[in-house]
């Protein structure tokens, strides 16, 4: 997923030069998607430590960068929301029309307008979720 999230055509729409923040909610939409697709497949614990597992990672990546405990700690806070946030708003994603599809990104992703380039990525990102395993994504990440 981070290997997605630095692609740079989808940050061709944006306003203005993407930010860490920009890149993070890149990989919580894609984190969200892997989750709706995968979810309910597999074994709870599973899922529930690989969440726990992508959340501890993030938040030494926060730490890395320099941030204090509290702002560690305010930072985690609303990262964590904001992808409880996503999560709801792309559950339907595949029966939704463009035009929602559009908004839903533009609540989350600083782009100019709707660019359909971006809906129609995350339209191929879920459907090659759908084609491949849950295993194939986690190599390297946790041992199921």
């Amino acid at each position: 997923m981070i290997k997605l999230t630095t692609n740079k055509a989808l940050y061709k729409g944006f306003d203005k030069q993407d930010t860490f923040s920009d890149r993070l909610t890149y990989f919580l939409l894609h984190f969200a998607f892997f989750l709706k697709v995968y979810n309910g497949k597999n074994d709870k614990k599973i899922m529930q430590d690989l969440y726990d597992f992508i959340f501890r990672q993030l938040e030494i990546s926060i730490r890395e960068i320099g941030y204090g405990d509290q702002s560690v700690n305010k930072k985690m806070k609303d990262y964590l929301n904001l992808f409880h946030d996503i999560l709801p708003k792309i559950q339907d994603w595949q029966e939704i029309d463009i035009k929602k599809k559009g908004s839903i990104l533009k609540a989350f992703i600083n782009i100019k307008n709707n660019d359909l380039d971006l809906i129609d990525y995350f339209d191929k990102y879920v459907e090659n979720l759908s084609k491949s395993t849950f295993n194939y994504h986690l190599k390297g990440v946790i041992n199921p």
